[in-house]
């Protein structure tokens, strides 16, 4: 068992293979590993950082892959998924720049010690801006935790598109071809450090990505229904970045997060500005 899987006798190990992709996450990967302990099995899917990344996981104890992508489908989580040796059927999906916490961590065991029922499970990111973790305001909630064997990421038309290159963007994997299983949702929430590096120009990436997007009609459908209509509904309507600004800011209530709380509503104005300019 690898360094960051051994446990006190107290604690049941989580049946769960962590993944993480990354590429020149040396400032974020030893604070992501270190809230892993609890977990089976960590694999750091590394695309030949240039910092010490791989360094870091390794001693840390994680499993490491070099990955280069080929332009082409699958792209690197379902190549991952497609490619790799696996311990469980389980995977959780993570980025180098969030953290899991104890209370999320618990949830997780007690999950699986009673048994999942759902081929996945949605978790909530509460942002973290200037060392505070935001209580309201806008939640990322992405389909992460997944069965391997029942979901996969489908293949979109965006290889010609600036602003994702190798890894799936923001759109969710979806239930395989005859899958008839539900979905779930974790009550707790990770931490994401995004606004520690180069917010603005990952957003401007993203933003470009996104637009092209809007514009091919190319993205895939949510695997949940009443998600998918709802973004089809605020893709259409006009005005996007106020609403964008007032629903983070007011209807979440982002303002009793203080000057945070306004940070992360600006940002999602001045996203959705980018988008549609």
């Amino acid at each position: 068992m690898c360094r960051l899987c051994r446990r006190t006798k107290a604690h049941s190990v989580i049946p769960v293979s962590v993944l993480i992709t990354t590429k020149n996450e040396a400032a974020n990967i030893g604070r992501c590993l270190a809230a892993l302990r609890d977990f089976s099995e960590i694999i750091v899917v590394d695309s030949h950082s240039h910092d010490d990344t791989q360094k870091i996981a390794a001693a840390a104890g994680a499993r490491v892959v070099s990955y280069q992508w080929n332009g082409g489908y699958p792209k690197k989580r379902q190549w991952c998924l497609d490619t790799l040796s696996f311990a469980h059927d389980w995977v959780f999906f993570v980025d180098a720049d969030e953290i899991i916490p104890q209370a999320l961590t618990e949830e997780l065991r007690q999950l699986f010690e009673n048994k999942p029922s759902c081929a996945g499970y949605f978790v909530k990111g509460r942002y973290v801006i200037d060392g505070k973790a935001l209580r309201y305001g806008l939640e990322n909630n992405k389909l992460c935790l997944i069965d391997r064997r029942k979901i996969e990421f489908p293949v979109i038309d965006d290889l010609d598109v600036d602003g994702m290159g190798e890894i799936e963007g923001h759109y969710q994997p979806v239930l395989k071809t005859g899958q008839k299983a539900s979905l779930g949702q974790i009550r707790e929430a990770l931490f994401h450090y995004a606004y520690e590096q180069n917010w603005m120009a990952r957003h401007q990436r993203y933003a470009a990505w996104e637009r092209a997007m809007n514009h091919k009609n190319a993205w895939p459908r949510d695997p949940v229904r009443w998600r998918q209509f709802l973004k089809c509904l605020f893709r259409a309507v006009p005005f996007r970045s106020l609403i964008a600004f007032f629903h983070c800011y007011i209807f979440k209530r982002g303002f009793l997060d203080g000057k945070v709380g306004f940070i992360l509503a600006r940002d999602r104005f001045r996203y959705y500005r980018m988008i549609t300019s």
